[in-house]
């Protein structure tokens, strides 16, 4: 089962994919959308969905550190409705609480790479955690 990852911010959507076992996921790119205006970048999913054969999402949910559900973890739920109505697939929601935070140490600290550089791919490596620790979680889960 193939899924594909989504970190939702306001202005861009990471896309992470996993492989065709679900073991390992691999960031794609980074969606510019458009809240405001109502541009979700949907058309550009439904490529990706088409191209990767997606079988399903996982959506970062970005909760507050006391687990409660602020403005972007309610965006990030709307974001997944869309993609439910749009594609009758399933839809899963990964805590993603301090992946960002990974991502930029990663990129940081182990990659070395700029402030300009890193910006354009956070959000595809964003993804890439929320979709890998989703797997891990559910590989886990299906072992014990």
């Amino acid at each position: 089962m193939r899924l594909m990852g989504l970190d939702v911010g306001s202005k861009t959507v990471g896309v992470a994919v996993s492989d065709a076992l679900g073991w390992t996921s691999q960031g794609v790119e980074i969606i510019s959308i458009d809240e405001d205006n109502g541009e979700f970048g949907l058309q550009r999913v439904a490529q990706l969905v088409k191209k990767y054969q997606v079988d399903g999402f996982v959506i970062g949910l970005p909760k507050n550190m006391n687990n409660s559900l602020g403005p972007r973890a309610e965006a990030s739920q709307q974001y997944g409705d869309r993609l439910e109505k749009k594609f009758n697939l399933p839809v899963d929601f990964e805590d993603e609480r301090l992946t960002t935070v990974e991502a930029q140490r990663m990129l940081t600290e182990e990659a070395d790479i700029s402030r300009r550089k890193r910006k354009k791919v956070i959000d595809k490596l964003a993804a890439g955690l929320i979709l890998q620790n989703y797997l891990d979680r559910k590989g886990k889960l299906t072992r014990i």
